[in-house]
């Protein structure tokens, strides 16, 4: 009798993880398969008080209104130059300092762990007032560098505090193993410690992407109008005779393709650098 139930229960279990899974699925997926939909059909059909969830006729007009509402490339170039820079200088900050604090003892080392924490903790809505005084002081208003010292005072952190996580789990004693084979510790660590940490840094790179891909407040607060971000310029299409449902999808569709396509990307190397990390380790 327990022989038969056991397996039972067991598929019971799995099949009713599946559909919570399923459930998870669709309630995360639904959102962008509706902006496709809303994106693909005609304009008339967004604002149909009867929707249907598969468009009955198709058309690239919304894509074509999209790029005639305003400067479509000016906007997207300023987003991924500003996103880029955020990045690569996130990641060897926030490598170094990951590092210092996971390898090295010093005076204040808890209180710059504990200030990382407290600076996540911050609503970014509360310092958007402080942050737009002292860039208007540094003549930074208005400016892509000032967007990008904006967005590192909180993707740093995240930085700093994620790759901690991953070179606290790499075992020291690799690292003296190579610097007793004659390695310096500054060879140790790109010998070694790097090739394992690579993984946790393109994941990290890629979080850091995607926050100042899509980050709007700053964006909005910071630059005029003809420096807007990618973000911003998805509120042209708000206008005093209403919104344009339909363009705007399609412009959020256009947005959307090249955080898609870098993760597909770095999806292989992802999985590439756990592969060789395992093998090293």
């Amino acid at each position: 009798m327990s022989t038969t139930t056991a397996p039972r229960n067991k598929a019971a279990g799995k099949l009713g993880w599946n559909l919570l899974g399923l459930l998870v699925f669709v309630c995360a997926g639904f959102p962008v398969y509706w902006m496709l939909n809303t994106a693909f059909k005609p304009a008339r059909d967004a604002i149909d008080p009867d929707p249907h969830f598969f468009p009955r006729t198709f058309t690239l007009e919304n894509f074509e209104r999209a790029f005639q509402v305003a400067d479509f490339w000016g906007p997207v170039g300023r987003s991924l130059i500003v996103s880029v820079v955020v990045v690569l200088i996130g990641i060897v900050v926030g490598m170094l300092a990951a590092l210092a604090i996971s390898r090295f003892a010093f005076r204040g080392r808890k209180v710059v762990i504990i200030g990382i924490l407290a600076v996540q903790m911050v609503p970014l809505v509360a310092m958007i007032i402080p942050v737009f005084l002292l860039l208007n002081d540094l003549g930074q208003y208005d400016k892509l560098t000032g967007l990008i010292i904006t967005y590192l005072t909180f993707i740093l952190p995240f930085t700093v505090w994620t790759l901690r996580g991953f070179i606290v789990n790499i075992p020291r004693e690799l690292e003296e193993a190579a610097m007793v084979d004659g390695c310096t510790r500054t060879g140790a660590f790109v010998r070694v410690v790097f090739p394992l940490l690579a993984p946790g840094m393109v994941a990290t790179s890629v979080y850091g992407f995607i926050q100042a891909w899509n980050e709007y407040l700053y964006a909005l607060m910071l630059m005029s109008q003809q420096n807007q971000t990618a973000t911003v310029w998805l509120g042209n299409f708000t206008t005093k005779h209403g919104t344009e449902y339909a363009p705007m999808m399609a412009g959020a569709t256009l947005m959307a393709v090249p955080i898609v396509v870098l993760f597909l990307l770095v999806q292989r190397k992802m999985a590439a650098g756990l592969t060789a990390g395992a093998v090293k380790g």
